[in-house]
């Protein structure tokens, strides 16, 4: 079974049971949460996860409950009682084997930057390019 936890790895855990679903989110919350233009959410049943060390929680939206590592700021689980009930939400980037678990899906499109539909076009390097001099 998958385990994963934060950058600093005082937030663990363990999952025991089956992905719900593996989905990419383009929506402007997810963004602004994590700072990036896409995140990855892998769901679980929330029976199925188990989680040592501390988390901090925020109040994302009216019922979005946003976990995250008090120490390092790794954004780790999304819970929502009202949409999403019994399931926990992990930020799939933050599980250990993530190049097992190809996403989905892609949602909340409506809400996806412009520019991410030509992504693929863009340069690419295995490795940080040199800025020049070298």
């Amino acid at each position: 079974m998958p385990d994963g936890g934060c950058h600093c790895g005082a937030v663990r855990y363990q999952i025991s049971g089956q992905a719900l679903h593996h989905a990419l989110c383009h929506c402007v919350d997810c963004r602004g949460n994590a700072g990036a233009p896409v995140v990855g959410w892998i769901a679980f049943a929330d029976g199925d996860v188990t989680i040592h060390g501390a988390t901090t929680t925020y109040a994302s939206s009216e019922h979005g409950r946003r976990e995250f590592c008090p120490q390092c700021g790794t954004g780790l689980f999304y819970r929502n009682a009202q949409v999403l009930p019994g399931i926990i939400d992990i930020q799939s980037a933050t599980l250990d084997n993530i190049a097992d678990m190809s996403p989905g899906a892609q949602i909340q499109m409506a809400e996806r930057l412009p520019w991410f539909a030509d992504i693929d076009r863009l340069p690419k390097f295995d490795r940080y390019p040199s800025m020049g001099g070298e």
